[in-house]
This record gives structure tokens, sequence and C-alpha cells, in this order.
């Protein structure tokens, strides 16, 4: 079958997130030692390793028809690219990570204006500065090549523009932030020519939906109990669902089974109530996609 779409997968930190992500979608992506050009279980799609910081160039160009990365380094770049999707999958949690303003936890600046005439190092160059040239903020702005809290510690920066989910590396490098300058997110972008391609824009849209049904189901769980009769309205009223509970008889009984979706983080909470309730066999399960 003729190959449809090169995906580009982002290679670094995440990477894995989405081998597995897809995995749970229905795609199989196999990554063979330093090879560039991953496998696929899927005869229209070629896949391709691409740095997140670099996705959204090579998406614009054609190289990659679709691809995963930040929100960040297209705004970085200014990338002219079809965003398709947020896909927000965090390591940590499933908040958006924020590119902060950080400085010494005792340094004399507390202000966007204090930093007037300092030396700010940051991966994301561009946007740093044209986010202070808008503000008509001079400042001088490095590139870091890695481990960018530690500029400050070592003096040879006055502060830093460096991305954070829980502030934890921040804290333990004793700094402090005094400005978010950028929330960020896993973006799924197209190549414009690309998405206006039937075709292609039907493939697109397929890994779209199932992208997203997964993340969906990552925080949802399924819930399944045996309900006597007298207990089932009581036990209806406690389940929050997508569209309502399943409820069915259960063979030659006066007892019901009861089936629902709910949110994987009220789950603790939920379950004592329900055996209080009278539920029995109560049993949690995860689930792959909620569409």
């Amino acid at each position: 079958m003729k190959k449809i779409l090169t995906l580009g997968i982002p290679k670094g930190s995440l990477q894995n997130a989405t081998i597995n992500l897809f995995q749970q979608s229905g795609w199989k992506i196999g990554v063979n030692g330093r090879s560039y050009f991953p496998s696929i279980n899927d005869e229209t799609i070629e896949c391709a390793l691409c740095r997140a910081q670099e996705m959204s160039i090579n998406v614009e160009s054609g190289i990659i028809d679709v691809g995963l990365t930040g929100l960040d380094w297209i705004a970085e770049h200014g990338s002219d690219v079809h965003v398709v999707a947020d896909l927000i999958y965090s390591k940590v949690s499933a908040r958006p990570a924020r590119w902060v303003i950080a400085v010494a936890g005792d340094s004399s600046i507390h202000t966007l204006e204090d930093l007037r005439g300092k030396t700010i190092s940051t991966e994301l160059v561009q946007f740093t500065k044209r986010f202070f040239e808008q503000r008509n903020i001079d400042v001088k702005v490095k590139f870091s090549w890695g481990a960018t809290e530690a500029k400050i510690v070592s003096g040879l920066a006055d502060a830093i523009v460096e991305i954070t989910e829980t502030e934890s590396t921040i804290r333990a490098h004793n700094l402090r932030v005094i400005h978010e300058v950028m929330a960020t997110n896993t973006q799924l972008i197209a190549n414009r020519t690309a998405w206006k391609d039937p075709v292609k824009r039907e493939k697109i849209e397929q890994i779209a939906l199932l992208l997203q049904s997964a993340l969906a189901a990552n925080k949802m769980v399924g819930i399944k109990m045996n309900v006597p009769e007298n207990k089932i309205e009581e036990i209806v009223k406690l389940l929050p669902s997508l569209n309502g509970p399943t409820v069915a008889h259960l063979y030659k009984s006066d007892w019901f089974s009861v089936e629902s979706v709910v949110n994987s983080e009220i789950v603790r909470d939920l379950i004592p109530k329900l055996l209080k309730a009278g539920a029995e066999g109560i049993i949690e399960y995860a689930l792959n996609k909620v569409l």
C-alpha cells in the first residue's frame, strides 16, 4: 500500500511518552538502534525521529507532513503550520508546562523592568528577545545548551527563561520565579499543503481523533459492581457518568450489574461510598480510549 504520511516523532524527552500514546491509540512504533526512521504497524505511514525543537521547521518545509512538538517551539521559530490538536500529556501532570523567568533567591531583581541591561540565558532565544522587545526592555539574551539553572549560580547570567512544571528544579537551585512568559503543551501540527490534501487530511484527522481519545481515557476509569434492587437508586445517584451508568439485571436474580465511566481522581473517595451504600463486587479497570 502506498505511503500517505510522514509522521514526525519527537526525539528526546517526549519520545517515550509519544510512542506510548500511539501504542494506546493502536499504532505500534519501534525504534531500532540508532536509526532515525522507526517502524510502525501502518503501511500508509512512515516515521521519522526529529528533535521537538526542530519539528515545526521540518513540518513547515514539508519534510514531515505531521508531527508532535511543543507550542513553545512553534512560537520560537514563528513556524507557519496548521495546529490540528492540543495534546496535553505531561510526565508529571496534565497541566501545561510553563516558561518562566527566574533569578537568584537573594537577587535584587523583582520585576521585568529590573532586568534592563541584564543578561538572560535560555534555549528559547528568539521568543525571549521578542518578549522583551515588545516591552521596550533592553536585555542581552544568550543561548543555553542546557543546565540553564546553573548559569545563574555560576554567574554567567542574571536571569534565566526556563521551562518548568512543578518549579522543583528551580527551587533546588535556590532560584526564584518573577514572571511567567508562556504556557505550553504538546501540539499535533501539520504541513499546510498536506492538510489541504483530502487523503492526507483524512489520515491526519484519524490520528488526532485516536490520540485525543487515548488521552481522555488516561483521565478516566471504568467501574463495575453488583447492586441489590432496593439499593439501585441510591447507587446510581452516587455515580457521575458520561451519559448515565449502564444497568442490567443479573440472571435469575433481583440484583443488578451497574457499570460506569468516571474520572480517575474521584475513585478513591467514590468506592467507599458505594460499598457503604450497598454495592458489592466492585471492579475498577483501565480504559484505552474514550470517544
